[in-house]
């Protein structure tokens, strides 16, 4: 079975060269773009399943390309990770409306930026998600919302699940309480921001007995975190 086929969009062949190692270790597929002119061939040519864009490229920007991307039928339904050195967060929120999936801010960790993929591609699949998801042992099945720990059920509540199957599909990311709230809750079900911290001791302890209540991590002053390096 062929990997995923990624498209590296950078003005930079020394950029390109070393995320086409990481990626290509990964197991994944690599195209690779110097400017928006070689990346609409690429596309043309081979349909990509996610597209890593350099943000601050001559002639188009990649913000400029994503932008033309998502606004085609034939391929707005790409995934779209911005790479760039931006880190102001006028210019991520401006990165996410022009429809980018996620923005990733250099310098960056390869781990990370493969995490970052990974849950991307299972966020684009048929039906918004994959039935299945598994780290280490411990698997989330969407199709029935059932969860195992090396073959063990785990007895969750509606909630627990839920949280768990959002940090599952976002790995190796940084969220705050308020943010948990809009992804789990949803953005117009007023909770209390300490609601999140009483689930995700509910949580821990049902993992506990497994040992993956590790994997649910609390970054001092920031939020959580889901990690499988514990």
């Amino acid at each position: 079975m062929q990997g995923k086929l990624v498209l590296i969009v950078d003005d930079e062949a020394p950029i390109r060269e070393m995320l086409r190692f990481a990626l290509t270790r990964a197991e994944y597929r690599v195209a690779e773009a110097g400017n928006a002119q070689e990346a609409r061939l690429r596309v043309a040519d081979e349909r990509p399943d996610l597209i890593l864009m350099d943000w601050m490229m001559p002639g188009v920007s990649g913000i400029e390309l994503t932008r033309e991307f998502k606004s085609q039928a034939q391929t707005r339904d790409i995934p779209v990770i911005m790479v760039t050195a931006r880190v102001e967060e006028e210019d991520k929120v401006r990165g996410l409306n022009t429809g980018c999936d996620d923005y990733v801010s250099k310098p960056f960790s390869y781990p990370e930026l493969i995490a970052r993929i990974q849950a991307v591609l299972r966020r684009a699949m048929p039906g918004g998600e994959e039935e299945r998801m598994a780290v280490n042992g411990l698997e989330v099945d969407a199709a029935s919302q059932r969860v195992t720990a090396k073959g063990e059920p785990v007895r969750l509540g509606p909630t627990e699940y839920r949280l768990l199957h959002f940090f599952v599909s976002h790995p190796e990311r940084v969220y705050t309480r308020e943010q948990v709230l809009d992804r789990v809750w949803g953005q117009n079900v007023y909770v209390e921001e300490r609601t999140v911290d009483v689930h995700i001791r509910r949580l821990r302890k049902a993992l506990e007995p497994f040992g993956y209540d590790g994997m649910i991590q609390t970054v001092r002053g920031s939020g959580y975190r889901f990690s499988e390096k514990v």
